[in-house]
This record gives structure tokens, C-alpha cells and sequence, in this order.
């Protein structure tokens, strides 16, 4: 049987946000080849039409095809969607490179900074993918848990890219009445926002689980947004870019929000739990446990004063104790806020 939309896509990483892509794909009428690293996953996928890791409880189209082979997800894409989590980027597209189209779009919907070289996951990409498919690469960023998507609950988010009729040809491609696209030029801002934002909903975590009250989730989330902003604008961004979806939007949620990974670490870490516990009792990633340390290496090599992000880092990686950090910061030196 032929299809009506001949647009084929390939989404390359089956976790959560994977999944809820292939899914949103399919209900465009387009094919999709879903890449997951296991095997076994992928069999899974397509003998029961189901995802048994992750939204399980969500049936999966005919039009989803799982497969391991980055070869035959990519072979004939149209469309490519980057799920991996960030520091899984470099290895699996060092692979993948020789089997992507040279008109393919590329779409990254990864939120993170590489540990070590502090580069942007755009950056990664461009390192490794030839020439041609540079310019094509387009970010994917904004309040948007996967959960969400799936259920068909409305979503809107960002995609950019320096090229901007790039941007506008993916908004065109995903956008729904259900899953709203803002199409924009400004990938370093989109970018940072959306990987900054997990650690200050980290940070924010700490907070309610030492239940210090709403007062101070709303402070922190407000100069968590200051200290996103001094960042980007050091590195080229439009600041306006953060009052936006991959800012402001996507910030609230997950430092808010009840399926926010990032901050149910950083609950259960105010509670008094090990991070190394908490970890190995997610089958999840949260990225802002990898982004807090390159984030504040980042800001350190910069010279961008990014307080909640450096006691996030210290508790993570340094052992201090949450109830130290929330006072380091409340004992700060006063300043002016527009600083």
C-alpha cells in the first residue's frame, strides 16, 4: 500500500521523546524508521507495536518501523530527528554520518553541552556530519515533555537554525494544531535554554525538597533566567531569545512540572537521598546531572557569574550539602538586579 505523504523520517534514539516524535510523525502519514541502540528493543517495538521501556502504554502506528541499523533508518530519510542524549551524540553520528542523505534535514531535539569541549549539541553535529548537511542542521527546543506530546495535550516549541528557510522547512514538516512550531534564527539561545534550564530546575528541586516554600522556587527560577541570559549573551545570543519557548517557557516547566526529571533529582537530593541512588533508580536520562558540570567549567572559562549553577555543580559533584548551597546563595553580596 502506498501512502499519501510520501515524506520519509527517521528519529534516531527510542527514548521518551523519541517515541512521542515517531509517534507524532506517523499521525502526519509519514514513515518513520525508529533507531534504538538495543536490538532487542527494536523487536519489541515491532512485534507488539509498543515500546516496552518507554510511554509503553501508548500503541505505536504501522507506519513505525524500529529498526538498530543506523544504515536502514537513514538510507532513504527525508527527515531526521536527534534524540540521543547529549553524550551519546559524538559516538553514535561519528557512525551514522556516512548513511545520511546529503539533503536530508536534520533536526536535534537533544538539550545538553558536551562535557569537556563546553560546545553546543549543534556543534557536535557539525564536527562530525559532512559538509553539505551542516548548513541543515535545525534545534528543536521549548517546554515539551514527551508524556504530553503523546496524549495529544497542545505544545508549542522553538526551532532554529542560522539558515532560516531551513527553520521554516522543519515547522513546516512537524507542526500540528497540536504540536505548534515558532520558527527562529537564533540556535545558540535556543540551544542554551534548553540545556541551562535543567539545572536550574536541579537547583529548584533542592529547594522544595527542603521545603522552603514557593517564594523561593519563583526567586531562583527568576535569576536561574539571569544567569541563562548572561551566558547566551556572552556567547552570541539574543537575549530576547530567552523571554521565548526554549527560554522562559521551558524553564517553568520543567522547574515546575510533575514529569520533570531534573527536578525529581534535585527533590529527592534536597530530601537527603544520594545522587547515585537516585540515578541508578531512573531508567531515564536527566541531562542537567552532565549539563551542571559543563555548564559551570563553561562559565568558569568565560567569565560569567553563575551562582545557582555553581552550587548545583557543587552539590552534584563536590558533595556539598544542599542546605549549603541555598545559603550560599542567599548570602550573597547584594547587587543590583539588573546585574
Amino acid at each position: 500500500m502506498t501512502r499519501s505523504n510520501p515524506v520519509r523520517c527517521a528519529v534516531i534514539g527510542a527514548g521518551s521523546f523519541g517515541t512521542c516524535l515517531a509517534v507524532l510523525l506517523a499521525e502526519r502519514d509519514y514513515e518513520v524508521e525508529l533507531w534504538a541502540r538495543d536490538p532487542a528493543l527494536a523487536d519489541a517495538v515491532n512485534r507488539h507495536r509498543h515500546n516496552p521501556r518507554y510511554l509503553s502504554d501508548f500503541k505505536l502506528a504501522e507506519n513505525i518501523h524500529a529498526t538498530d541499523s543506523l544504515e536502514e533508518a537513514l538510507a532513504e530519510a527525508d527527515l531526521v530527528l536527534s534524540v540521543v542524549p547529549s553524550h551519546a551524540v559524538r559516538d553514535v553520528w561519528s557512525q551514522a554520518a556516512p548513511y545520511l542523505r546529503p539533503d536530508a534535514l536534520i533536526v536535534s531535539g537533544t538539550k545538553g553541552i558536551e562535557v569537556g569541549t563546553g560546545k553546543l549539541v549543534s556543534q557536535v553535529l557539525a564536527d562530525v556530519l559532512p559538509d553539505p548537511v551542516q548548513e541543515r542542521i535545525v534545534v528543536l527546543s521549548g517546554p515539551s515533555f514527551a508524556r504530553e506530546i503523546a496524549e495529544h495535550r497542545p505544545t508549542g516549541v522553538s526551532v532554529a537554525c542560522a539558515n532560516e528557510s531551513f527553520a521554516i522547512a522543519a515547522q513546516s514538516m512537524l507542526s500540528s494544531p497540536l504540536f505548534r512550531c515558532y520558527s527562529n534564527t537564533d540556535v545558540v539561545g535556543v540551544e542554551l535554554g534548553g540545556a541551562l534550564k535543567n539545572v536550574i530546575a536541579l537547583a529548584v528541586g533542592f529547594v522544595d525538597g527542603m521545603q522552603l516554600g514557593l517564594n523561593a522556587r519563583a526567586t531562583l527560577i527568576t535569576r536561574g533566567l539571569a544567569e541563562i541570559t548572561r551566558l547566551g549573551v556572552e556567547m552570541g545570543a539574543n537575549p530576547v531569545t530567552f523571554q521565548g519557548l526554549a527560554g522562559l517557557g521551558d524553564l517553568v516547566l520543567t522547574c515546575t512540572g510533575e514529569l520533570s526529571r531534573n527536578r525529581r533529582v534535585g527533590l529527592e537530593i534536597g530530601q537527603g537521598r544520594r545522587l547515585e541512588d537516585i540515578l541508578g533508580d531512573m531508567n531515564q536520562v536527566a541531562e542537567g546531572v552532565r549539563t551542571a558540570r559543563s555548564a559551570f567549567e563553561l562559565s568558569q572559562r568565560l567569565g560569567v557569574d553563575m551562582p545557582i549553577t555553581e552550587q548545583a555543580y557543587r552539590v552534584l559533584y563536590e558533595g556539598q550539602e544542599p542546605v549549603q548551597a541555598i545559603g550560599n546563595l542567599t548570602t550573597r553580596q547584594l547587587r543590583s538586579e539588573h546585574e
